[in-house]
C-alpha cells in the first residue's frame, strides 16, 4: 500500500495547484464577525429623550416665573435648586411640580465630567415622572465656533 502511494505521487508531474487558498479569507471573515459582534450591542443602546424643537417665532404665552434647576456634580451629587438631594427626594419633588396648576420648567444641567450612568438614571426618573416642560441648560459651553 505504501508503494502504491509513493508511485501515485511520482507519476503526477510537478505543477502548481489550481485551487485558491481560502484559509486567509476565512481568518479575515472571522475577525470581521468578531468585530461586528462586539460593536453592535454598543450601537443599539440609547436613551429616548424628547428634546424641545427650536421656536422660530416668539411665543405668545407668558414666561413661567417658577423654574427648578436640577444639576449633577462631578461626584454624582444631585442638586435641586442648589440643595443636595437623593433620588427618592428628587422623585418627590418631580411629583410635586406636576401637581401644580402650571408645570414649572425643569432646567437640567449635568456637569461635563459627570458619570453617564448617573445622568441616565436621572433622565429615566424624569421621564417616568411625566415631566414635559424640560430644558438642557449650559450646553453653550460645548459649542464649537
Amino acid at each position: 500500500m505504501a508503494s502504491s502511494f509513493a508511485q501515485s505521487n511520482i507519476s503526477q508531474p510537478d505543477h502548481p495547484m489550481g485551487e485558491m487558498n481560502t484559509t486567509p479569507l476565512i481568518d479575515v471573515m472571522l475577525v470581521l464577525l468578531i468585530m461586528f459582534i462586539i460593536t453592535i450591542p454598543i450601537q443599539t443602546h440609547k436613551v429616548g429623550v424628547d428634546l424641545p424643537q427650536p421656536v422660530v417665532k416668539p411665543s405668545t404665552e407668558p414666561v413661567n416665573p417658577v423654574k427648578n434647576r436640577l444639576t449633577i456634580d462631578t461626584d454624582g451629587v444631585l442638586r435641586w435648586n442648589g440643595a443636595a438631594v437623593d433620588r427618592l427626594t428628587l422623585r418627590q419633588y418631580l411629583a410635586a411640580s406636576l401637581a401644580k396648576p402650571v408645570e414649572p420648567e425643569l432646567q437640567f444641567q449635568p456637569a461635563a465630567d459627570a458619570r453617564y450612568v448617573v445622568v441616565d438614571e436621572v433622565l429615566a426618573d424624569i421621564r417616568r415622572a411625566g415631566i414635559t416642560n424640560m430644558g438642557f441648560v449650559g450646553n453653550e459651553r460645548y459649542a464649537t465656533f
